[in-house]
């Protein structure tokens, strides 16, 4: 059947759409979304609370916390709402893919069953289980109209209940009209739930409907009570009633006929039609649309008893009376179009037949409807309601159209919105499924895109009593013995009076009213009395208590008043500096609740005088407190009065005395002389004195104190008294001289009796200060100045304005100086006039008046400005006009004096524009507009505008030019350039400036740069040419070097001069405030390059604001060059050291575009400065000796991170050296032949300089040499020699040239190698890449995979067992089957096992018996580590004591190698695996780290060895393998290359799988899954392909044989095939057969199979496979050749002997690379292969090695600790070699476990690992052994390629290496105690205690083997003898051979 099966979708994609759906980001507390997904209902089940989500497409299963539980995919489907189900598509051929909108969904208590309905299949209906929503219960397979239920359309309502009836349940459904084959499905319909046919409507009752067109139901909700069901709706009426009207409608649960169903219409008084219903207990209430537009809405309640009266009416009526009511007029009828109508039967008809029958009138609808007046308007449409009754108080959640949530307090006749928050999305709308949970506590809230969880009362979120009333919850209320804001039923007290405070009813909280005494001081302990009305009552035994701050008192409560102690002196807090008091809080308590808080304050008086000084009296009696002032000793006291005999100034609060406060204070009321008090004058002052009467009959001597600057100057004084309480203080005479920057000093000043007891200032007392000369420059200032400073212009010697008594009378001047004028601004004006122009100058007038009509300029009137004018310094006057040309003086004439005539002359000049440059610019604006003309020099204030915008003049401007940069423009377009001159415009009328549009930038590359800048970026893009400056900018953060750039600042705008060049835009700028200086940077390292390029930023270049500036201090700039309208050509900017880029973007002038935004989303990156070595080891002044011909090679760091070998540029002197290859740690470049000259006469001999964009290293100088000839011994030696003795120098020096020619010969073939190599993997990179690409697809695919199913790690038991024992299967142990009367003996042997594990705790018998086995000749490798894993197993849960044990033997070790050669200890031994090691310790060491590294590989190691693995895995299925060679064409290693060029096409091929084959429980139907083959691959190798994609979820033990399925290939109807490597149709010839593959079959892409159970033995190549019965995880060996009857088999290629083939198949890497060191050279096409391969899974290789190597995570404690153990080894036995210690580790833990891990996945993951797979893994292994050695890894022309293919990344692996090992050595030691802690935790990891016995039992046997050697070294030992040691092994051997003895 076609119609449920979903749309073609590959099956996987279903199952990753529900992997996705799992991701825990999509649900969090309190919200479940999906991302694109949208729901439609949602369900409670009453009992778990468990929710249900209907969703389009989707079926959601929830916790009561919203935690996803299950889900179900429902849809797409194929479908068509035109069609009926069919099973063909050709039945219905407009049929598509169709959203499946979920339109009904209800929860069936008693079967525990979901109902959900959908609209594709005409809203046919599926049942499901209530434990597990993806489980189908039920689902018609052929649905008839009659289960046709819900409607077909999202948009039509469809609403249900569940009915229980005795023994069954019974479906309600309401539906409105949808779609063309909705007219048959009645609107209202009783449905069986269960029994043959669920859904069906057959034989119950329907809503018969005459015609549907009329009654367009539009139902709302569906509610039942106890005895009915009710269906709120709106519907218009036959032709009678066109409009619509809002109904509802009942009918008796029990009425499967629909006899009883009656309706009457709906009212809500002035409203619309009803948009949302709830039925709460008693009422129906209705939310109706509002408002002249309907977008508002009202809130009507419907008493249910009315409803019921009213429709019990309509009934009544209809039964007995035709429908007529009491006036006559038609009060009932029979609707909807049936022939039935209302009659009239016996009176007692309705209460015979409470719920009618065949015979009564139906369906009956009431004419008069039911009214209620609107409870609640609200601003926005309602869609949801539900209510609560709750505490005596009914709730009502309303939802709104725009997703918000209101809570209404339903009270009576009235209501009110108490919260209101938003839940969905603004403009989403709340679903009518507004659901309260079972516990009435919270609220589900659905909208379209989630499920909200919300509290239906937030009371603990109210953190005082004030906001719990103010919140107006009528659920919540403070109960105050709690201390919190509660529910109702929460307060235990709530029933008592004044126990729980209710917002409805109380109007404020429980507070302290009042407080006697308000404060108190704080050297007094009293009572304080609290008055607080409404207090609560206590129990006897119960109390309140007062908390003053952290002092705690009983309270005693009398009535509503609590009295309190208050804290000893002692115990209160001291005062806050600068204050008075302390004020603490007060709680009334009880227990530990706040019941009622203030505040109370202790005093101190002592400290309120200190407050103010110059008035401590006034301060003290004036403050808040009870402090009075004692005048004779000056001291503020609390109290009732001064000391005895002392008079008393008393506290403003004493409310009993009339004479207290400030003003009874002894005080200095004001002057009695001048304020004003001339510098350089003796002047006396005097002061007013009041309330002398607290010191009559007491002389004392006064003095006057003045505070001058820089001192404290003492007058004395005396007293004269002027009446009883008053007098003046008369100071001394004064002349004052102090230092004035300002014309006027105020001076404090202030009185005191002696020297110390100050008199109060009554308010700020002091004098001014004044000097005439400060601030009268001159005669006009001075005559000018305030006639009260008595100021003069005195004229003798040098003339100066001083105080009139100070200057003799002959030299005071009347008259001032004539005026000077010193500067005119500006010189030059238009000939209109209209500018201002500034006079500077002296003695220009004393007031405005003088200068008003006094000055000219060039002859003609200028017109001073009031507001401007500057008394005797500056006139600014508006010229007139005057003819063009005009110039001459200014000159100012005051009064009748001469005038003062300026040396500079104005002059009058019309300024012309004649052209401009650019005349185009992009609308974002910024370029620079250079404005050509005559006279441009004119006025001061100079203006530009390019249209309406204003265009920033750059100063200064020149007479012939005007620099500006333009504004941004709204639209492209030409606007005219206008210059302002003052008030005078002058237009270029000819030469408009035309706006372009914006350019835009479409790509960048590269995108990375060394920070010494200066890569060539090319940006690609449109209208480029219009850009004025096109920068390329970063914005850098750094603190350190602002500041250093701060000192150096300079202005970014300097100003240039007229005619000069324009000024480099390039270099670094600091951004500061806002505001940009540019700073020279400062000098860098040797091999660092200064960043040159510079930006100058002007005002206005930048759209961003300042702001935004001021975070990035630093940007440096370079100046890109316009190539052409769609290329620039950009240097990458430099940036300093320590410097942090922050942003990279384009400068367009005023446009600014992000550098990822232009390349397509790739940021640009920033990397390190490469490093390079010199090229001589003497250092950079010793010449590097080169033979012509040689390749140069420069080692470095970092090389090709920021450039590429064809941007490099490296020079010889004059001459370059050709750049063959760059790598990131060597660079290869050919010099040239003949040694060039020096450069730039830089010495003898050319230097070796590298130039990587900026950054230019030079290597030192190069010397070229000759090759050395026989010709060059030296003629004086041959003469001085014999003969004889030439002869034999002669040969030795032949010998000696020979071994130099063939070592430089060696290193010049390595260089080439590697030159070679790199330019071959330079061919394969676009292949690589695409290769890469395709590899990272699938790779993120697996991880979404294993996001569901995890990585398949075995289990510990099976991870210890296989490392353990590696090579002995899956069970390694396995218990003895005990035979039929063998159970006393078992018990005996038992017995012993178990005494054994306790006699090896004994550390002495486990050394002897490790020592005594190890000593015995035939106790062979093997057995040694099979006896050390035994022990691993059995000690398993004594992991402390191993470890002990461990480092003894480790200890013995050391000291048996240190004598000999240390760096033989722990040497890794190659060959099998159970041979890796030489003594028993070596052995357990390794168990000891597999057991301590497997959290580690779980939790960091694992994911990237296994996505190695599957990049490898996967990587080889692309390309052909051949079945019967195993040789591959994608592989690293060379013995396993396919060298043949075999021709291949990639096949998808449909699977059908059952939903079982992929985890998907409860569906049986067969589903399809793409497969993707090869179609030269073997019908096997197809299988293999197929099961790991179709179980690619699924560990490989768990999954079925390759050998017990066959592939069926189906096609049509009836075609099915059985496809085999082997049959009759196999092609033969000359004894060759080849195997079949799809190929052979002809099988097309995208055929259709099937893997089927195997049902025959034919004798076929794949049951020979079977018939080997590897165990599961084992590698499956590859196809022999076969040989029978003289026929062989090949599949790719035949291969040319049988002893060759098994040779490839079973020899060593190292044999096989033996076999091909003297054969040819690996032809280049083959290599390129291997490099392909190794280039696309080199991230891989490096991700693995990463995660081994690196210390980013926490290091394993067990790694720690075991390289501190062999470092304090070292250093015990005095070991200083770092290189030692570096083999111990390598050997200890890199080579014996991590290459083990790398070699053999299988032993940590449950996989299946091909030769072809191990072969490569073998060659990734012996790179990672390669990295780890000390030794220098050299490779030459000879080496295997499996060793070339590494060679250049070794050394950084080396590194990396050496890292690891410094890194761990730094970090902080791994304490005895920490690792003890972690091996406790492991011990319980394996805990079979079978196999521990099983384990048991063959260290017996072990033991057994040596049982006599053993014995005799027990008895030899005296503690062994002691202990009884040998005696107990002889107890435990009677026990386990089952011989009895006296022992």
């Amino acid at each position: 059947m076609v119609a449920p099966v979903m749309a073609p979708w590959p099956l996987f994609s279903l199952h990753l759409l529900l992997l996705f759906l799992l991701l825990p980001p999509l649900t969090r507390a309190h919200r479940f979304s999906v991302h694109n997904t949208s729901f439609n209902h949602l369900v409670l089940e009453p009992g778990q609370g468990t929710l249900y989500v209907g969703a389009v497409n989707h079926l959601f299963q929830l916790s009561p916390e919203l935690k996803m539980e299950a889900v179900a995919v429902t849809g797409p489907v194929i479908d068509s709402p035109d069609c009926v189900p069919f099973h063909d598509l050709a039945e219905c051929p407009q049929a598509q893919l169709t959203d499946n909108a979920n339109q009904l969904l209800l929860v069936s208590s008693r079967a525990q069953e979901l109902v959900a309905c959908g609209q594709v299949r005409q809203g046919v209906c599926e049942k499901r289980s209530l434990g597990d929503v993806a489980q189908v219960l039920y689902q018609a397979e052929d649905p008839g109209d009659g289960q046709f239920v819900a409607a077909n359309t999202p948009g039509v309502t469809t609403v249900g209940l569940v009915v229980p009836l005795p023994g069954r349940d019974l479906l309600l459904v309401a539906r409105g009209l949808a779609g063309k084959l909705s007219a048959g499905v009645p609107p209202l319909t009783v449905r069986q739930l269960a029994g043959p046919q669920p859904f069906s409507s057959e034989g119950l009752g329907r809503l018969v409907v005459g015609d549907f067109s009329d009654y367009n139901n539009s139902y709302v909700g569906a509610f039942s009570d106890t005895h009915f069901a009710y269906f709120v709706f709106r519907r218009r009426g036959a032709r009678a009633q066109a409009e619509y009207r809002s109904y509802v409608a009942r009918v008796c649960l029990g009425d499967v006929n629909l006899y009883s169903y009656v309706e009457v219409p709906l009212a809500c008084h002035g409203q619309g039609l009803i948009q949302a219903a709830f039925l709460a207990p008693d009422t129906l209430l209705g939310a109706f649309a509002a408002g002249t537009s309907q977008a508002q809405a009202a809130l009507c309640a419907f008493p249910l008893a009315d409803l019921d009266k009213s429709m019990e009416q309509a009934r009544r009526l209809c039964y007995t009376t035709g429908g007529q009511g009491p006036s006559g007029m038609e009060e009932a009828t029979v609707e909807y179009g049936v022939t039935s109508r209302c009659i009239t039967l016996p009176p007692d008809s309705p209460e015979s037949y409470p719920c009618g029958d065949e015979h009564t009138p139906s369906p009956i609808a009431g004419r008069r409807p039911l009214e209620a007046q609107p409870l609640l308007q609200l601003g926005q449409p309602i869609s949801a309601v539900a209510a609560l009754q709750a505490d005596g108080h009914t709730i009502a959640f309303l939802g709104d159209t725009q997703g918000q949530l209101h809570k209404v307090f339903l009270n009576s006749s009235q209501s009110q919105i108490y919260h209101s928050q938003q839940v969905g999305p603004p403009g989403s709308a709340i679903s009518p499924d507004l659901l309260v949970d079972n516990s009435g506590n919270h609220l589900y809230v659905l909208t379209a895109q989630q499920v909200d969880r919300i509290l239906v009362a937030a009371c603990p979120q109210f953190p005082n009593c004030t906001t719990c009333l103010q919140a107006r919850d009528p659920l919540c209320g403070w109960c105050i013995l709690q201390g919190r804001c509660t529910r109702r039923g929460e307060c235990g007290r709530a029933a008592q009076p004044n126990q729980w405070l209710w917002s409805y009813e109380d109007n404020y909280c429980l507070h302290i009213q009042s407080l006697l005494p308000a404060q108190r001081p704080r050297q007094e302990q009293g009572q304080v009395t609290l008055s607080v009305p409404r207090l609560p009552t206590l129990a006897m035994d119960e109390y309140f208590h007062c908390a003053f701050g952290d002092y705690d008192s009983l309270a005693q409560v009398e009535g509503p008043h609590v009295v309190c102690v208050t804290p000893p002196g002692d115990q209160v807090p001291p005062n806050p500096p600068g204050s008075d008091h302390v004020t603490l809080p007060l709680a009334l308590m009880f227990e530990d609740v706040v019941v009622a808080a203030t505040t109370f304050s202790f005093y101190d008086c002592t400290a309120v005088q200190a407050l103010e000084v110059a008035a401590p009296c006034r301060t003290c009696v004036g403050s808040l407190w009870r402090c009075h002032w004692c005048p004779q000793s000056s001291h503020c006291v609390y109290g009732e009065h001064c000391p005895e005999g002392e008079k008393t100034v008393y506290s403003a609060q004493e409310v009993d005395i009339q004479v207290r406060g400030p003003g009874t204070c002894p005080q200095v009321e004001g002057l009695a002389s001048p304020q004003l008090v001339p510098v350089g004058w003796e002047s006396h002052l005097a002061l007013h004195i009041q309330n002398l009467h607290y010191f009559r009959g007491l002389p004392a001597l006064y003095y006057c104190w003045l505070e001058l600057p820089g001192k404290l100057q003492k007058l004395p004084a005396f007293l004269e008294e002027t009446s009883k309480d008053s007098g003046l203080i008369h100071c001394q005479a004064q002349q004052f001289h102090p230092s004035m920057s300002q014309r006027e000093l105020p001076v404090p000043i202030y009185v005191t009796r002696g020297e110390s007891q100050r008199l109060d200032n009554a308010h700020d007392l002091h004098v001014t200060l004044y000097d005439c000369a400060v601030g009268h420059p001159d005669c006009s200032h001075c005559q000018a100045a305030n006639g009260s400073l008595s100021c003069l212009w005195c004229g003798d010697g040098q003339p100066s304005c001083r105080y009139g008594p100070l200057c003799p009378p002959d030299t005071v001047e009347q008259l001032c100086p004539t005026p000077t004028i010193d500067v005119i601004e500006p010189l030059t004006g238009p000939p209109e006039g209209g500018l201002a122009i500034t006079i500077l100058g002296s003695n220009l007038g004393q007031a405005f008046n003088d200068v008003q009509n006094a000055v000219t300029v060039a002859g003609q009137p200028c017109n001073p400005d009031a507001s401007l004018y500057r008394i005797s310094a500056r006139i600014v006057c508006v010229i007139s006009p005057a003819p063009n040309g005009t110039a001459g003086p200014v000159q100012v004439a005051i009064k009748s004096r001469p005038p003062g005539i300026s040396t500079q002359h104005f002059i009058y000049q019309d300024p012309v524009l004649l052209s401009l440059s650019p005349q185009w610019g992009p609308q974002s604006g910024g370029t620079q507009l250079t404005i050509h003309g005559q006279y441009l020099q004119t006025g001061g204030n100079i203006r530009a505008f390019v249209g309406d915008q204003p265009c920033l003049i750059q100063e200064p401007v020149c007479p012939e030019a005007i620099i500006c940069h333009t504004m941004p423009q709204a639209e492209p377009g030409e606007a005219v350039v206008l210059v302002v001159f003052g008030h005078v415009e002058r237009k270029l009328l000819t030469t408009p400036f035309r706006y372009t549009t914006n350019p835009q930038l479409v790509a960048a590359e590269p995108s990375v740069s060394f920070r010494g800048g200066g890569r060539l970026i090319r940006v690609r893009g449109i209208g480029l040419d219009v850009v004025w400056q096109p920068l390329l900018s970063v914005w850098l953060e750094d603190e350190d070097q602002v500041k250093a750039l701060g000192g150096q600042g300079q202005d970014v705008n300097p100003r240039r001069n007229c005619g000069a060049p324009a000024a480099d835009p390039q270099g670094c700028i600091q951004l500061e405030s806002g505001l940009l200086q540019v700073s020279p940077l400062p000098p860098l390292a040797e091999n660092r390059v200064i960043p040159r390029e510079c930006l100058v930023r002007g005002q206005g270049r930048s759209p961003r604001p300042l702001t935004d500036l001021h975070f990035y201090p630093l940007q440096c700039s370079t100046l890109c060059s316009v190539n052409s309208s769609s290329l620039l050509l950009c240097r990458s900017p430099a940036v300093p050291d320590g410097a942090i880029p922050k942003r990279v973007f384009f400068a367009l002038d005023n446009m600014q575009v992000d550098f990822a935004s232009a390349s397509g989303g790739q940021g640009f990156l920033y990397q390190p400065n490469p490093r390079l070595v010199p090229l001589s080891h003497e250092g950079l002044t010793h010449p590097y000796r080169l033979k012509p011909g040689h390749v140069l090679d420069v080692e470095g760091e970092g090389l090709n991170l920021g450039i590429s070998k064809e941007e490099v540029r490296v020079h010889i002197g004059d001459g370059e050296c050709l750049v063959k290859t760059l790598t990131l740690t060597h660079l290869y470049c050919e010099p040239p032949h003949h040694a060039p000259q020096p450069a730039n006469g830089s010495g003898t001999l050319p230097q070796f300089v590298v130039q990587m964009g900026n950054v230019r290293l030079a290597l030192g100088p190069v010397q070229y040499e000759a090759e050395p000839t026989m010709a060059t011994f030296p003629v004086e030696a041959q003469v001085g020699l014999g003969l004889g003795a030439t002869v034999l120098i002669a040969a030795v020096l032949l010998l000696t040239l020979m071994y130099r020619h063939k070592s430089k010969q060696a290193l010049r073939d390595y260089q080439k190698v590697l030159v070679q190599l790199e330019n071959l993997e330079t061919g394969v990179g676009d292949q690589c890449r695409k290769e890469f690409t395709d590899l990272m697809t699938e790779m993120t695919d697996l991880t979404s995979d294993l996001e569901a199913s995890g990585i398949p790690f075995l289990d510990y038991r099976t991870y210890a067992e296989r490392a353990f024992f590696p090579g002995h299967g899956g069970c390694p142990l396995q218990p003895e089957l005990e035979g039929p009367g063998e159970e006393d003996r078992c018990a005996t042997m038992h017995q012993g096992l178990t005494q054994l594990s306790n006699l090896l705790n004994s550390k002495l018998f486990l050394l002897t018996l490790i020592h005594t086995l190890e000593e015995q000749p035939n106790f062979s490798q093997r057995d040694r580590c099979h006896v050390a894993s035994l022990l691993s197993l059995a000690l398993h849960s004594k992991l402390e004591y191993l470890t002990d044990i461990l480092r003894t033997l480790l200890g013995d070790l050391a000291a048996h190698y240190v004598h000999r050669n240390p760096k033989l200890m722990l040497r890794r031994a190659l060959g099998p695996p159970s041979h890796r090691t030489e003594t028993m310790v070596e052995k357990l060491l390794t168990n000891w780290l597999s057991i301590c590294l497997y959290d580690f590989l779980k939790e960091v190691a694992g994911e990237p060895l296994y996505m190695l693995f599957r990049a490898i895995k996967y990587q080889v299925d692309k390309g052909p393998v051949d079945a019967v060679t195993g040789k591959a064409k994608r592989t690293l290693n060379d013995s396993h290359l396919l060298r043949e060029d075999v021709e291949f096409r990639p096949l998808t091929l449909m699977a059908l799988v059952r939903p079982e084959s992929c985890g998907v429980a409860g569906n049986s139907e067969v589903q399809r899954m793409p497969a993707r083959v090869l179609d030269i691959d073997t019908i096997t190798q197809v299988k293999e392909k197929m099961l790991d994609q179709v179980y690619k979820g699924t560990p490989f033990s768990q999954r079925p044989s390759v050998h017990s399925l066959d592939l069926e290939w189906r096609s049509g109807l009836a075609g099915h095939l059985t496809l085999s490597d082997e049959d009759l149709t196999s092609v033969t010839q000359n004894h060759w057969k080849r195997l079949n593959t799809l190929q052979h079959y002809k099988v097309p892409d995208g055929a259709t199979v099937v893997l089927i159970p195997q049902l025959h033995n034919g004798d076929t190549v794949s049951q020979r496979l079977g018939q080997t019965g590897c165990p599961s995880g084992e590698n499956i060996p590859m196809l022999e050749d076969g040989d029978e009857g003289g026929v062989r088999l090949w599949h790719l290629v035949k291969a040319t002997e049988e002893s060759e083939g098994a040779k490839v198949r079973h020899s060593s890497l190292r044999e096989r690379e033996r076999e091909r060191a003297g054969a040819k050279a690996i032809p280049e096409i083959y290599l390129t292969r291997l490099l392909s391969m190794k280039r696309t899974l080199q991230k891989f290789v490096d991700d693995t090695f990463q995660a081994i190597l690196s210390v980013n995570r926490p290091v394993p404690i067990a790694v720690k600790y075991l390289f501190d153990f062999l470092d304090e080894l070292a250093e015990k036995h005095g070991i200083e070699d770092p290189e030692t210690l570096h083999i111990w580790k390598t050997n200890s833990l890199l080579l014996r476990f991590w290459v083990n891990a790398l070699k053999n996945p299988q032993l940590i993951f449950d996989v299946r690992v091909s030769d072809n797979e191990d072969a490569i893994l073998a060659v990734i292994a012996q790179t990672f052994i390669d990295s780890c050695m000390v030794s220098e890894h050299k490779v030459g022309r000879d080496s295997p390629v499996n060793k070339l293919l590494y060679a250049r990344e070794i050394p950084r692996y080396k590194q990396m290496v050496e890292k690891y090992y410094a890194d761990i050595h730094q970090s902080s030691p791994a304490s005895y105690q920490e690792m003890n802690s972690a091996l406790a935790e492991l011990s319980g990891n394996y805990t079979s205690a079978p196999h521990c016995l099983e384990a048991l039992r063959e260290l017996y046997n072990h033991i057994h083997r040596y049982y006599d050697q053993i014995i005799s070294a027990l008895e030899e030992d005296p503690v062994a003898q002691k202990m009884q040691l040998a005696c107990r092994l002889q107890q435990i051997a009677a026990l386990v051979e089952n011989k009895v003895t006296d022992l």
